[in-house]
């Protein structure tokens, strides 16, 4: 079921680990802003979590490409490290961990309604999941995994801005496992409380599509503190409301957005 969450939640559409950071960091949902055409982006931070006595580390790394005017080209991959406790058939306690390459995703997220007095901007993220996680150590499901995600962003006023997503992913299933596919959604909103300093904050859930499985309710909340311009850095934390999901998770990291301009010839 953790790797189901992930899958899931983590592009709010996204189809790697959370931190994996197709979304708006330090956040799960996105927004419905893709870069400026030829602008590059850079995202790379820390992801932790913790459900039961499972613990997960992750070092997700994104880049993204502004390809043409309102479609945002992204390619993410990270490494991993899980560490479990559990007990053996003599009743002692042993602790199995694994580490490597996460998954490989690619997505585009293509904006394909501007905002209006009353209708919010709109956005498809469309992502596919390659199986580049080692399955042998419990990685990742050795699967093709794909997502579609659709993203509704309002500004409500020049320091409150309001965000939604409503995805579905298609869960490539194991020989000999039986997984459903996922619905995910969630809101978020964004308040700058100065002009360098953002608070975030959503509340994001997911269902596997099998009877018997638990809805997922996660929340989480944090801040986004622009350093110079193009450059922020960015931290959050967050727990489940529901019964089920993770106990903690926690993230920190950064956005470098920039371009590159050519200089006009001199005549």
């Amino acid at each position: 079921m953790k790797q189901r969450l992930k899958a899931g939640l983590l592009a709010a559409g996204l189809l790697s680990t959370a931190a994996v950071s197709f979304a708006a960091r330090p956040l799960i949902i996105d927004d419905a802003d893709p870069l400026d055409f030829q602008k590059c982006k850079i995202e790379a931070g820390g992801w932790y979590e913790k459900n039961g006595s499972c613990h997960n580390w992750d070092w997700p790394i994104g880049l993204g490409y502004g390809l043409v005017p309102s479609l945002e080209l992204n390619l993410g991959l990270g490494g991993t490290f899980q560490q479990q406790t559990e007990i053996d058939e003599n009743g002692c306690e042993c602790i199995n961990s694994g580490n490597g390459l996460g998954d490989l995703t690619l997505n585009t997220k293509w904006q394909f309604l501007e905002e209006m007095t009353w209708i919010p901007r709109q956005a498809i993220v469309p992502t596919i999941k390659f199986p580049t996680a080692d399955k042998n150590k419990g990685l990742g499901s050795g699967e093709f995994d794909y997502d579609v995600t659709w993203i509704a962003s309002k500004s409500f006023t020049e320091k409150v801005g309001g965000h939604l997503n409503v995805g579905y992913s298609f869960i490539g299933e194991p020989s000999g496992e039986d997984v459903g596919d996922i619905i995910h959604y969630g809101v978020a909103l964004d308040y700058r409380i100065v002009d360098p300093l953002q608070w975030v904050g959503e509340i994001y859930a997911e269902k596997e599509l099998m009877s018997g499985t638990d809805n997922i309710i996660m929340c989480n909340t944090g801040l986004r503190w622009i350093l110079i311009e193009g450059f922020t850095l960015d931290a959050a934390a967050g727990s489940h409301i529901s019964s089920a999901g993770p106990d903690l998770t926690a993230t920190a990291g950064l956005t470098w957005e920039f371009g590159f301009t050519k200089k006009e010839e001199k005549r």
